[in-house]
């Protein structure tokens, strides 16, 4: 069972973040999820989804946001393609083993051929100097 004072709401940072107390490069907003860059991309443009009620794990999430879960994945994985000029995506979420963060996240990592990605070694990198807000406004726009 995992600790619930990890996995609770005031000591989760994407519930901070959906709350607006801690900062993020906003991608797409919707009445019941929010996406975001990741702080620390495989690739520039990786990117978060997440309901904004705190849920743990895919079986947690409500069937009412199903739906609207997927078919946000469905428009940042097209976004990651047509704003940022990649061929295609890896979208993942760990339930538990290896979530860093208790909170539903799915990631949407851009690929291009030779990328240099294999498997499941995640290699991360850093952002440059208005390169976050750069990619977020890329992402936001053909989001939009």
């Amino acid at each position: 069972m995992a600790d619930p004072v990890s996995t609770s709401p005031a000591a989760c940072v994407f519930c901070r973040i959906v709350a607006g107390e801690d900062e993020a490069a906003v991608v797409l907003e919707t009445d019941d999820l929010i996406a975001f860059l990741d702080q620390r991309p495989v690739f520039r443009g990786h990117v978060l989804l997440v309901p904004r009620e705190h849920v743990v794990t895919l079986p947690d999430l409500p069937a009412a946001l199903r739906d609207p879960f997927l078919a946000a994945a469905q428009r940042i994985a097209t976004a990651v393609v047509e704003g940022l000029g990649a061929q295609g995506s890896f979208v993942a979420m760990n339930n538990t083993v290896s979530q860093s963060v208790p909170h539903l996240h799915l990631h949407v990592v851009p690929r291009t051929k030779g990328d240099g990605l294999r498997g499941f070694f995640w290699p991360r990198q850093k952002y440059g100097d208005g390169e976050r807000a750069e990619y977020a406004a890329r992402l936001h726009a053909a989001l939009a």
